[in-house]
């Protein structure tokens, strides 16, 4: 008897040898080689073909984008493409997995390097959640607890919020889904960024005493009943490794050398960083502001190196620097080059599908009521 789609699927995410690794002829082709092969073999597959490029993606390979955007913008534009057979997603593996379950399941997504996952969606996975929802719940009913995961996570994350009555955030919206939650539930349980959420609830007028810190990796989270008891913002011991580096000496060093430099910063960077900057904002936020910035105006940006790098390219007409004077970028999604890229799209010629992504039922339409409140609250 054949073996159910979705349970290969499972099977193959848990055992990787169960995936076709990238040919040996792919890798020993420089970049320059696999981008002039990319072109004709896109041109070839049409309108089937939709690529999708992150913001970090590098230059070589977001060249060849339909759209760029952010993880959540990009699942979007997939979901709203019924045009599209394959979506190759150059991200990495959350984001491909929140594509999966907005499109139709005629639409098959493909992450090109399936190695392309995330740190901070890494820093927390179900089992670990469900030990800390269930030690939160012995000590206040967990009615009275809203369950709100960040995009960077992973679906079973989200199908956990969708069947408890939680939602999804991402980082331009965060603040209303706080607003959200404390409609309805005394208190919020908020993973996996802890940044995100100290800087969103710090924004909303909540005390730093009025939230914790959940450790997975510390007994009981590392929390005793009575912090639980005063908290209101319950945050996971999680945070992303490139808005991480950034530090408060950082922007010190910038202000003392031009003085009329204006800081902008990802909200997952540390409240020290985001109290010292002028504006703090999502990825769109961040390229919107430079973008209609004055003529001749500095910026220092406290975000991923390959981004900064763009937008010091498209607007030659400012000063656009990193926060971080050597290289800041994100190492996973850096994994997605020219040669996955083509080798994904040349077997999709050859009529083979390689590096699919799958989130099988009831995960997909538990995490996908989670995006769904989102979106209404939104």
């Amino acid at each position: 008897m054949q073996m159910p789609r979705n349970e290969i699927a499972v099977l193959e995410r848990a055992y990787p040898p169960f995936r076709q690794s990238i040919p040996d002829a792919y890798q020993e082709l420089t970049d320059e080689q696999a981008v002039e092969k990319i072109g004709p073999v896109r041109e070839r597959l049409g309108r089937s073909l939709l690529i999708l490029g992150h913001h970090y993606q590098r230059d070589e390979v977001i060249q060849f984008a339909d759209h760029r955007g952010d993880s959540y913008g990009l699942a979007k534009k997939a979901a709203g493409d019924r045009e599209a057979k394959w979506i190759v997603f150059c991200g990495v593996h959350f984001m491909a997995e929140s594509a999966d379950i907005l499109t139709a399941d005629e639409q098959t997504v493909i992450l090109p390097d399936l190695q392309a996952g995330c740190s901070m969606a890494d820093m927390a996975d179900i089992d670990q959640v469900e030990e800390a929802w269930e030690r939160i719940a012995s000590i206040v009913p967990e009615e009275q607890v809203m369950p709100v995961a960040y995009m960077n996570s992973t679906a079973a994350l989200k199908a956990f919020c969708g069947r408890k009555g939680g939602a999804v955030c991402t980082s331009s919206n965060a603040s209303g889904l706080f607003d959200w939650a404390f409609a309805r539930r005394a208190r919020l349980f908020f993973f996996p960024d802890q940044h995100l959420g100290r800087n969103v609830g710090v924004a909303r007028g909540i005390r730093l005493d009025e939230m914790a810190l959940y450790d997975p990796h510390a007994p009981l989270g590392g929390l005793s009943r009575e912090d639980i008891l005063r908290t209101r913002v319950i945050l996971w011991k999680g945070h992303c490794q490139v808005h991480g580096r950034f530090a408060p000496e950082q922007v010190d060093y910038f202000r003392e050398r031009f003085p009329d430099v204006k800081v902008i910063v990802h909200p997952e960077c540390t409240l020290e960083v985001v109290r010292k900057a002028d504006y703090v904002g999502s990825t769109g936020y961040i390229i919107k502001t430079i973008r209609e910035a004055p003529s001749g105006t500095k910026w220092a940006v406290g975000t991923e190196i390959h981004l900064v790098n763009r937008l010091r390219q498209e607007n030659p007409d400012k000063m656009v620097v990193s926060l971080v004077p050597g290289v800041c970028l994100c190492s996973t999604m850096n994994r997605i080059d020219p040669q996955h890229l083509l080798w994904v799209i040349e077997s999709l010629e050859a009529g083979q599908v390689v590096n699919d992504i799958i989130v099988p039922e009831p995960i997909a339409g538990e995490a996908r009521l989670a995006l769904d409140r989102m979106l209404q609250i939104s």
